[in-house]
């Protein structure tokens, strides 16, 4: 990064410090190219965000090879399947067995510990609390982003920008709506998650399908862990105390499940709502959109964190071929690709919410429900395709 007054250069702006924009910042910067990351809240404040921590092998690979893998693979806890549970019984989906992979449990807010670390060796690379971003020219060669750090307004001269701010950042709403087309599924209901400090109600998650709504017992950790009920989108965190969340989530687990849960009192409790969103294309002259900024999936199929993963992955291998040959052909073939991966993760994330969820009182579509889940327990293709999907699908 170099300055010249006000203006600073760089050869990729990247806005948004959560795990996408600073995994791609690391990865950079390991092949000797300079980025600077905009973030507009503080760096306490992102590593506080209680979000997914279930990695597919192929996001750790990439974590590893950005060098930031040393304590995750310490305190992470390898996951090799998962339980189905259904008409108080269970059906265990056996990821080793069936696609050979495994999955890694390992908090966001501990991986954005270490993705914050690694590039605070680099003074500059990461500006927090900025304000006032904007983005200029990024259909030209010579992109520029705007904004007010420290209380000097400041300009970012850069080759390319990469929007890792999320749905509501200011790199999805800079684009013309006539030039993209967006894809959007809302769901009737939300899930109220907890977190505590117990065991985990059992060494891998579990996924309850029952007449009262959806139920997941998952895990941060062995002495820490979360919980997901299916609720109203009307219900407020205030209408869930303890008790009720506890004996809420005993009646929808199987009895075997039921009867070892152990309670305490909650770390954190909200309750977001479900939608589906892909947004086409991903690439806009020099600006690419990355994870929640182009997709959202519901939690259910554990895809969000991965699928940013994989656009990062998809990204960075196009940034390095620009800067190592001046080609751009793995950039122009950057929304293509990543949509490939991500279209796939949206319909099994999808499918997998209608599988588990109570969507209404339709006798007919809960007997349709009851005959999937017991053909799933019944075959070995069914549950192959799942663990497939689950474990995630390769890279082509």
């Amino acid at each position: 990064m170099s300055h010249g007054g006000d203006s600073v250069r760089t050869q990729v702006a990247i806005i948004g410090a959560g795990p996408s924009g600073l995994l791609l910042s690391q990865l950079l910067s390991r092949a000797g190219i300079d980025s600077v990351v905009l973030e507009r809240e503080s760096r306490e404040h992102v590593q506080a965000r209680i979000r997914a921590g279930l990695l597919e092998w192929t996001t750790v690979e990439l974590l590893q090879e950005a060098g930031v893998s040393e304590r995750m693979m310490r305190a992470g806890l390898v996951h090799e399947g998962f339980d189905v549970a259904f008409a108080n019984g269970r059906h265990r989906i056996d990821l080793k067995a069936l696609t050979g992979k495994s999955m890694l449990v390992y908090g966001q807010n501990e991986l954005q510990k270490d993705l914050a670390q690694a590039r605070s060796a680099e003074s500059g690379a990461v500006l927090w609390q900025v304000r006032d971003v904007a983005l200029h020219d990024c259909e030209s060669q010579a992109p520029r982003v705007s904004f007010m750090h420290s209380g000097a307004r400041l300009e970012l001269r850069c080759d390319f920008v990469a929007g890792c701010d999320g749905s509501h950042g200011v790199s999805r709403a800079v684009i013309l709506r006539e030039k993209v087309a967006h894809y959007e599924r809302v769901y009737p209901f939300g899930w109220l998650g907890l977190l505590a400090d117990v065991p985990p109600l059992h060494e891998e998650l579990v996924y309850a399908n029952h007449e009262r709504g959806f139920a997941l017992c998952s895990l941060r950790s062995r002495d820490r862990s979360r919980f997901y009920l299916q609720c109203s989108l009307e219900d407020k965190v205030e209408d869930w105390p303890d008790d009720r969340f506890w004996d809420e989530l005993r009646l929808r687990m199987p009895e075997r499940y039921a009867a070892r849960l152990v309670t305490g009192p909650s770390l954190e409790k909200s309750i977001v709502p479900l939608r589906s969103l892909v947004t086409e294309p991903m690439q806009f002259g020099r600006l690419f959109l990355v994870g929640d900024a182009a997709h959202i999936v519901p939690p259910t199929g554990a895809k969000g964190l991965n699928l940013a993963a994989a656009d990062v992955r998809i990204l960075s291998r196009g940034l390095i071929g620009f800067y190592r040959t001046r080609s751009t052909t793995l950039l122009e073939e950057y929304s293509a690709r990543a949509l490939s991966r991500v279209w796939k993760a949206t319909r099994f994330s999808w499918w997998f919410t209608l599988l588990m969820h109570r969507f209404s009182t339709d006798p007919f579509a809960r007997r349709m429900q009851a005959a999937e889940l017991e053909y799933l327990a019944s075959s070995a293709a069914a549950s192959r395709a799942l663990a497939e999907n689950y474990v995630g699908l390769s890279f082509d």
